[in-house]
């Protein structure tokens, strides 16, 4: 049983023509399924999807990792191109989020369209705080538990509630986990819950010990070199062979995890195609 991971947006583009937007969508295709895990934060998932002679018509479910504007935005011209199609979430992304960034005004930072105009546009919510099984060999995450002790949700991500803001648990970040041959393919939309604590929960889910392949954002850009270090040794003691990051990971953290995971570690941007099985 085969199965493909293309990257339709990321921060960065690996091929000539394709667009790059801060943000993520990875398609997912096996023999029966074909699943989108968010959709960037504009036009880029869709155009680079044209461009790669991808056909969004196929996809069946789509994931959204969580409620933010840059995994979200480019919902509206996917909507266009899927068609009618169940979109599968925590109730949370529709929480009003917004981000603080010292001498700058709070930020609205949530999902940029009301949920009426998705629907309109064929999307069927399916909100759920616990793991969903999308076929026998892919499942989301649910919520997270925070179990280790370096791994923290970002202090600067607040949400609105009677008018007040609080900070953000982001109990809404999830993750897609596929069984492959190997073990477990981890894809992330930006681990706010922690790259580690995401792990644990999916063999949890999953029943199965053996990471293959963790892929996707890992929120580290803002992270010591410290929680860089301890993340790595992590990843090892996991036995995870293939680490693919992406968008919110941040090229310092990037740079030692290359370091120290040498040919486990590759950087995966728009255009990158991975076949496992």
């Amino acid at each position: 049983m085969t199965l493909r991971i293309t990257t339709l947006t990321e921060n960065t583009a690996g091929r000539v023509g394709l667009l790059a937007e801060w943000g993520l969508s990875i398609l997912v295709e096996t023999d029966d399924t074909s699943v989108l895990l968010d959709a960037g934060p504009g036009p880029s998932a869709a155009l680079n999807a044209d461009l790669m002679r991808v056909d969004l018509g196929r996809v069946s479910k789509v994931i959204v990792s969580h409620g933010h504007a840059d995994h979200t935005g480019g919902l509206r011209e996917v909507l266009r191109r899927t068609g009618p199609v169940e979109v599968i979430a925590h109730p949370d992304i529709w929480a009003a989020k917004y981000g603080r960034r010292p001498g700058e005004p709070d930020r609205y930072v949530g999902i940029p369209f009301v949920r009426e105009e998705l629907e309109n546009l064929g999307a069927s919510f399916k909100l759920s705080r616990e793991p969903v099984w999308l076929s026998d060999r892919l499942v989301t995450t649910g919520e997270i538990p925070m179990t280790t002790e370096y791994e923290e949700v970002d202090t600067n991500l607040f949400v609105r509630e009677r008018g007040e803001l609080r900070p953000d648990q982001l109990w809404d970040d999830r993750a897609l986990i596929v069984r492959g041959k190997e073990g477990l393919v981890v894809i992330l939309g930006c681990a706010h819950r922690g790259i580690i604590n995401t792990l644990h929960h999916a063999c949890q889910v999953t029943g199965e010990g053996r990471v293959y392949a963790v892929i996707g954002g890992t929120h580290l850009f803002r992270a010591s070199e410290e929680r860089v270090l301890l993340t790595v040794a992590a990843l090892r003691e996991l036995g995870v062979l293939r680490v693919a990051v992406s968008h919110c990971t941040g090229l310092p953290a990037a740079v030692i995890m290359s370091q120290e995971l040498g040919d486990a570690f590759f950087f995966n941007n728009a255009g990158t195609r991975l076949d496992l099985e």
